[in-house]
């Protein structure tokens, strides 16, 4: 069975040793996200000329464009320290607590997952973020009261794959919020052959293109599929990666010229063969292939209407010309074939 975890966006406990030596340090190292860059150095510049704490920042997008290496390199170039957590760390407010009454002046302060928090740690969040205190809670009962602790001015950036989840009330207290987009193949290509001088391997044009073709437009798989890549050169070639190499790899691996795994695959044909094309419920797709109707519409759906497969339609997901070409399905007339779908 193909290993579904390959052309997922979210990090695998594999990536940890790897990300840390090939993550860029500066902003002009980052590849792509112009505008974003262009934001970030501009507010960075203003903060250090004005000797002062940047804006609070939110990033968001889908897993493994680059909001953690982001974050460390706004702290790099901001010459402040970097602390970070994540949202379902801090289960307590006392958790909360510990860090900020640590927090030194023009720190940055790193929340992965931040759309995670429980609802009384982001409330306790928000007076820090807003008026740079920490209110602490002394003694219980009717004699209990509130003490306000001053904080010195940090900045905050907060990251999310789900904005929506985000509570506007949160939202709101950051002056930067900022979008990653997936990446194309261009921008792609020039980290696939960063990462490899990196890791001391020799990759081809080509070969370091047809990388950045099947990552699905996310640095953080087409650095994990050039490792496995490099595994099948350095054992079955002569270590350098060639196209046919690269291809053969790839191929082994069931990850296709698009970079769709097997439940990319099923939920296509479960489209375009059991329904005709659509329209269909996400839930009946679900129910079909045996997945999360919540994680067909927030890992999967996103990449499929990226590349032209699909479609959202008020009266559900529908499959496109494309679609039946690139898998190779022949379109069935309303009275071919099964009776009764519609």
């Amino acid at each position: 069975m193909p290993d579904r975890k390959l052309v997922s966006g979210d990090r695998q406990a594999e990536d940890l040793q790897f990300e840390a030596g090939l993550r860029p340090r500066r902003l002009a190292e980052f590849t792509g996200q112009s505008k974003l860059k262009e934001n970030l150095d501009i507010a960075i510049q203003a903060a250090r000329q004005r000797g002062e704490a940047m804006d609070h920042v939110l990033l968001y997008g889908p897993p493994g464009l680059g909001k953690t290496t982001l974050a460390a390199i706004i702290a790099e170039e901001l010459e402040a320290e970097f602390t970070t957590t994540s949202g379902p760390v801090l289960q307590r407010k006392l958790d909360l607590t510990g860090i900020l009454s640590n927090i030194r002046a023009r720190q940055v302060f790193f929340i992965d997952e931040i759309h995670r928090l429980l609802p009384d740690v982001e409330e306790m969040l928000y007076s820090a973020l807003e008026d740079f205190r920490v209110d602490i809670l002394v003694g219980v009962g009717p004699g209990a009261r509130t003490h306000s602790l001053p904080m010195p001015k940090f900045t905050a950036i907060g990251a999310t794959t789900r904005q929506g989840l985000v509570s506007a009330p949160l939202r709101g207290r950051f002056g930067l919020v900022l979008r990653l987009d997936p990446y194309n193949v261009d921008e792609l290509k020039t980290i696939v052959n960063r990462s490899a001088r990196l890791l001391s391997v020799e990759i081809e044009d080509g070969a370091a293109e047809e990388l950045a073709r099947r990552c699905r437009g996310t640095p953080r798989i087409a650095n994990r599929l050039l490792r496995r890549v490099r595994d099948y050169a350095q054992v079955r070639a002569d270590g350098r990666i060639t196209l046919p190499v690269a291809q053969t790899a790839l191929n082994l691996l069931d990850v296709d010229r698009f970079g769709l795994d097997e439940i990319d695959q099923k939920i296509m044909l479960t489209i375009l063969e059991k329904y005709r094309g659509g329209p269909v419920g996400v839930g009946t797709i679900a129910a079909s292939i045996s997945e999360e109707a919540d994680t067909i519409e927030e890992v999967y759906e996103p990449y499929l209407i990226q590349l032209g497969f699909l479609n959202r339609t008020p009266r559900g997901r529908v499959g496109t010309e494309l679609a039946f070409d690139y898998f190779n399905v022949k379109r069935k007339r309303p009275h071919d074939g099964q009776p009764g779908l519609f």
